[in-house]
């Protein structure tokens, strides 16, 4: 009997501590492994790069279609550039004429 009185009088000022800790822990789980802690931070720094070298990819694409649209603008017309699409687009060329086609199957035009 007097075992659990002393279990009873030092568990009152251990509770304390005990629901401190486990509070704390609470906490530090989730700054880490929750919808806002540091695991989700890491994945979203992951993402921004991911999307940044597809914006590099995607922008660089667009500045080789914007190089070969302003080839056919009226201001300066590319007769070559007029020709090579009309051939590939309609698929004729002359019987005198030599047709190198790339492995993609389009004409040598880039």
């Amino acid at each position: 009997m007097s075992m659990i009185l002393e279990i009873r009088r030092r568990g009152r000022h251990v509770a304390g501590s005990i629901l401190g800790a486990l509070l704390f822990a609470y906490f530090l789980f989730h700054a880490i492994q929750g919808d806002r802690g540091l695991l989700a931070w890491v994945q979203v720094r992951q993402q921004i790069v991911e999307a940044e070298v597809q914006l590099a990819g995607v922008e660089a694409e667009r500045g080789q279609w914007e190089g070969r649209v302003s080839l056919l603008r009226s201001s300066g017309l590319d007769r070559d550039m007029l020709d090579e699409r009309t051939r590939l687009v309609t698929g004729l060329a002359r019987e005198d004429e030599l047709v190198i086609l790339n492995a993609d199957g389009e004409g040598a035009a880039d």
